[in-house]
C-alpha cells in the first residue's frame, strides 16, 4: 500500500498547510533580502538562510530568483486592485471617492513593514523591467481600475477626470511613502481630513485601524482617542 493511500484527509490538509506556510516564509524572506542587499546582489543562499529552509525547497516552488520577484510584485498589484473590488460603481460618487481614500490609507497604515520593503524594491533600477512585465500581465485589470476612478470623477463633474485620477493616485502614493518613512511623525488623520476637504466630502469619521497599528502604539496625530 502506498504512503499516499494511507494518508487521512486531515493529514493531507496538514501537509497542504505546511507547504503553504513554507512558501509564505520563502516569499517573506526573499522580500527582506531583496530590499536589504538589492535584487541583483541577493542570492538564493541568503534567502534560504533567512527563511530557514533548504535550497531544494525554494527550487520546488520557484524555478529562479526572478520568479520570486514576480510573485512579490504581482501580489502587491493584486492587493491594490482588490481594495475596491467590492464597491458598487453605481453608488454615490462621493461615497466611492471617500472609500478610495480611506481604504488606501488604511491598507498602508496596517502593513507598514511590508510597505517599507516594497518601497526599497521599487527604487532599484534592476526591478523596473520585471515590474513592467508584471504590470503588463495585469494591464486589463489596471486599466479597468483607472477607468472606474475616472468615471467617479466624471460623475462628480470634474472638467478632466483623467487628470483628477492621476492626481489622486499621485497624492495617495506620496502619502504612503511619507507614512512608511516617518510613521509616528506623519499626521495621517490630518492628511485624510485635508483630502476630504479638497474634494468637498463630508467630514470623515474615525479611520478604522487595527489596535496594533504602528507597533502597538496609538498616537493622537494619527488616530483619534478611543471613546
Amino acid at each position: 500500500m502506498s504512503r499516499r493511500s494511507v494518508l487521512s484527509p486531515r493529514s493531507e490538509q496538514v501537509n497542504q498547510q505546511r507547504r503553504a506556510s513554507s512558501r509564505e516564509r520563502i516569499l517573506a524572506a526573499a522580500m527582506e533580502v531583496f530590499a536589504e542587499h538589492g535584487y541583483e546582489s541577493a542570492t538564493i543562499s541568503q534567502i534560504t538562510e533567512r527563511a530557514g529552509v533548504s535550497r531544494g525547497l525554494i527550487s520546488y516552488y520557484f524555478a529562479a530568483k526572478q520568479d520570486l520577484l514576480e510573485t512579490i510584485l504581482g501580489r502587491y498589484l493584486d492587493g491594490l486592485l482588490s481594495l475596491f473590488a467590492d464597491l458598487d460603481p453605481h453608488d454615490d460618487p462621493d461615497y466611492l471617492l471617500a472609500a478610495v481614500i480611506d481604504r488606501t490609507l488604511q491598507s498602508a497604515a496596517s502593513g507598514l513593514a511590508g510597505q517599507r520593503l516594497l518601497l526599497c524594491l521599487m527604487v532599484q533600477p534592476s526591478i523596473r523591467t520585471v515590474y513592467a512585465d508584471v504590470e503588463r500581465s495585469r494591464a486589463a485589470a489596471m486599466e479597468a481600475a483607472e477607468e472606474w476612478l475616472r468615471a467617479v470623477f466624471a460623475r462628480r463633474g470634474a472638467d478632466d477626470p483623467a487628470v483628477e485620477e492621476v492626481m489622486l493616485r499621485s497624492v495617495l502614493e506620496g502619502a504612503i511613502f511619507k507614512l512608511a518613512v516617518y510613521e509616528h511623525r506623519y499626521p495621517l488623520t490630518a492628511i485624510r481630513a485635508r483630502l476630504y476637504d479638497l474634494y468637498g466630502l463630508s467630514e470623515p469619521g474615525p479611520l478604522p485601524l487595527p489596535a496594533d497599528t504602528f507597533g502597538g502604539h496609538r498616537h493622537l496625530r494619527y488616530l483619534p482617542e478611543e471613546e
